[in-house]
């Protein structure tokens, strides 16, 4: 299956739209050592388009913890629920940030953050350092907080 190129005009609405936040996890790209990425939401062999409406922004761990998959099963219930998505969601129905944990509020927000394992050692300790340097939440963030 070939990869659908994403035009330098495409991609830089993308970015402006996220404010340079994973539209994820809300980290933002000047906060990942490796930046953050265009991602389909829905992948290109599923029948996702690329165009603005299925293309977010996502750092490196969220888009490949992610990868092609739509959505989980929720442990309660055992059904498929879908996974999170920044064009059609808002965060705060989805997700509460409690501290450094990012907590889910939804069968969504569940799936979402165990998939894209959001509450990670790893994770947590890199949101706890950039607070200490007052920079999570950023600006950006705070606003999708709200």
């Amino acid at each position: 299956m070939s990869v659908t190129y994403i035009n330098t005009a495409l991609r830089r609405l993308v970015v402006s739209r996220a404010e340079g936040l994973c539209e994820y996890c809300l980290i933002h790209e000047a906060d990942t050592y490796v930046g953050c990425e265009v991602d389909h939401i829905v992948s290109e062999k599923h029948g996702g388009l690329t165009n603005e409406a299925n293309l977010a922004y996502a750092c490196f761990f969220c888009n490949r913890l992610k990868g092609s998959d739509l959505g989980s099963i929720f442990p309660q219930t055992g059904q498929l629920v879908r996974f999170f998505n920044p064009r059609v969601d808002r965060w705060v129905e989805h997700f509460v940030l409690d501290g450094l944990l990012i907590v889910p509020r939804s069968e969504v927000g569940v799936v979402t953050a165990r998939v894209l394992d959001f509450n990670s050692v790893s994770r947590v300790l890199e949101r706890q350092i950039l607070r200490a340097e007052g920079r999570f939440p950023s600006d950006a963030a705070m606003k999708r907080l709200q």
